[in-house]
């Protein structure tokens, strides 16, 4: 260290540049024009070269992997017969609703074994049987809630669900 060097006082938020030095005891000055008295070993020269030879290496962000626990897309069932049989003339209107009311009561329980927090069931505008079978099957079930059939009811054609 001597006179003029710039230095930062190891225990304190301080930094000045040396005035004088006599044995042990250095006197620096701050940007406001303190002085202040310290021991040598109190003391660190600010060497700006020091980092200047450090080459830094920016590591790329990797990307954090996604819960499928917590994935935000509901399970998704439609309703539509043409959907859910290859043969869809072959059946009358009431087999058709059996057929759609086991395949909504079998959804239904498989949302719940997997622990699913939404399902999505599109039923179509239609006449509104299908859409009154689905909400009378919703009604039946506990632990869960549906969006409320009184509000749109017949203007959309799918129900949310959410599983507790």
């Amino acid at each position: 260290m001597k006179t003029g060097d710039p230095v930062s006082v190891i225990d304190d938020n301080l930094k000045g540049k040396i005035m004088s030095i006599k044995g042990k005891k250095v006197t620096i000055e701050d940007e406001h024009g303190f002085r202040y008295e310290y021991n040598a070993e109190e003391l660190v020269l600010q060497q700006a070269e020091i980092y200047e030879q450090i080459k830094t290496v920016q590591k790329k962000e990797l990307s954090k992997p996604v819960s499928k626990k917590h994935d935000k897309k509901p399970f998704v069932l439609d309703l539509h017969f043409e959907h859910l049989v290859k043969n869809p003339a072959g059946y009358n209107s009431f087999d058709r609703l059996f057929l759609q009311k086991e395949k909504l009561l079998t959804t239904i329980d498989y949302c719940r074994k997997n622990n699913l927090k939404k399902l999505e069931i599109i039923h179509g505008i239609g006449d509104g049987i299908l859409q009154q079978m689905v909400h009378d099957v919703l009604e039946s079930q506990t632990h869960l809630e549906f969006q409320n059939k009184e509000i749109l009811h017949h203007q959309s054609g799918t129900v949310l669900v959410y599983f507790r």
